[in-house]
């Protein structure tokens, strides 16, 4: 079903339009009081019982033929999980698409998109770094018999060929924050769908489906579930795609657990209000680092979040070592703030020469905001970095180092005035 339609009855009416936070809280729970029920069950059957052969064999068919969720009551939980479909249909929800699906993990959710692509003919894809460092390896190495070629924004019309199935970004990029203009990028694509990794914006800051892309990935391990304990992929995109990955997710077998389907919908309750919450921390930390002399250079996006990624005048190894209240671990978007040194470990799969290119420095840091005082995560990271102390106070910024988001390479977070500061671009 539509995510902007309600059936009453045999008649499907249009939803009244909803606020996003509202919908972080009730979409894929529409029918729980029909149920009598409030929290959302999980359903953790495997098999279904079916005493009419005709009709489940009719409905097999039709899922051959369209990938569409079946009508009724469920068959087997590779095909399709209500429990699951509740975190699908409130995702789609969140991103204004017709569809989603969900998968084992983000890796399996981009594997699939993939799959669905070559299995269509169309092997070739055009990418820009930098992305997580697995997709990275998983396009590189040709583990799905794709080909790759990576050029940088300006030059994706150019690079497409007529087996081209896919444009990939991610925007914010991994680890560098770096930020593409995906309505120009999707304009430059053509007829060829625009994937844009979508896992450090989250729907509450952008939804690039709005602004002219196809297809959108999130590593649901990160902000949607929120509290790393819960591993999951998604793909959220037209109804005609999703059915064709949710043919794949059942070949394949990369399905979610239902468990896990259900700590993905009670995450999503809570992430607009995550996000924002630690996007203001991660902004504030990004203007005290800028600000200090044993950092190079900060990187913030624009678009704001939770991610800061920083560039360390003395050894990035240290800092990891020194922390005591951040966690040194991968992954990101948990209540709790984790930092890790990328050319070590979320992109070591990558070549040193491809991630020097796609501005991953062996200097850079990247550290995941979560939801402490903002002065406790201060201090963890002032007495972490050591040395000598900050050139400023916490809440001091000279002008000459005050510039404007719209204008700055590698800006650090807007304030209610719309200024931001940066270190001096010589510092590398």
């Amino acid at each position: 079903m539509e995510p902007d339609a309600r059936t009453e009855g045999d008649i499907t009416t249009p939803r009244p339009s909803r606020a996003q936070a509202t919908e972080a809280v009730h979409a894929g729970r529409e029918d729980l009081a029909g149920l009598g029920l409030h929290a959302v069950p999980i359903d953790l059957s495997t098999t279904y019982p079916s005493y009419d052969s005709r009709d489940e064999a009719a409905r097999i068919d039709e899922f051959a033929a369209t990938g569409a969720r079946p009508e009724g009551p469920p068959i087997y939980a590779r095909l399709d999980n209500p429990t699951v479909a509740r975190f699908e249909t409130a995702l789609a929800a969140l991103e204004g698409s017709a569809g989603a699906v969900a998968f084992a993990s983000g890796m399996a959710a981009l594997t699939a998109v993939l799959l669905a692509r070559a299995g269509q003919g169309l092997r070739h894809v055009v990418a820009v770094r930098p992305l997580y460092g697995c997709s990275d390896h998983l396009l590189t190495a040709g583990l799905l018999g794709t080909e790759v070629t990576w050029t940088d924004p300006a030059g994706v019309a150019d690079a497409l060929r007529a087996d081209t199935g896919l444009v990939m970004v991610e925007t914010p990029a991994n680890p560098t924050l770096a930020e593409i203009d995906i309505r120009a990028l999707a304009h430059s694509c053509g007829s060829v769908p625009l994937l844009v990794d979508n896992t450090f914006a989250t729907p509450v800051l952008q939804r690039p489906l709005d602004q002219g892309a196809r297809v959108v990935l999130h590593s649901a391990t990160k902000y949607l579930g929120g509290h790393g304990d819960v591993m999951g992929g998604v793909v959220a995109c037209d109804e005609e795609f999703a059915g064709t990955l949710r043919q794949v997710r059942f070949a394949t077998g990369g399905v979610l657990h239902p468990l896990a389907g259900y700590l993905l919908l009670r995450g999503l309750s809570t992430l607009p209000v995550r996000m924002r919450a630690a996007a203001s921390t991660a902004a504030e930390l990004a203007r005290r680092l800028a600000a200090d002399g044993r950092v190079a250079r900060v990187h913030y996006p624009k678009v704001g979040g939770a991610m800061v990624a920083f560039e360390v005048c003395g050894d990035p190894h240290r800092v990891v070592a020194g922390v005591r209240l951040i966690t040194p671990a991968v992954s990101l978007g948990s209540v709790d703030s984790l930092i890790q040194h990328p050319a070590s470990i979320s992109h070591r799969i990558v070549a040193e020469g491809d991630r020097r290119s796609g501005g991953v420095s062996e200097q850079l840091l990247r550290m995941s905001v979560g939801l402490e005082d903002v002065d406790d995560l201060w201090r963890d990271l002032d007495q972490a970095l050591g040395g000598r102390p900050a050139l400023f106070g916490p809440t001091e910024v000279p002008a000459e180092r005050r510039t404007t988001a719209r204008t700055a390479a590698h800006a650090v977070p807007r304030t209610g005035d719309g200024s931001a500061w940066v270190r001096p671009p010589a510092v590398r």
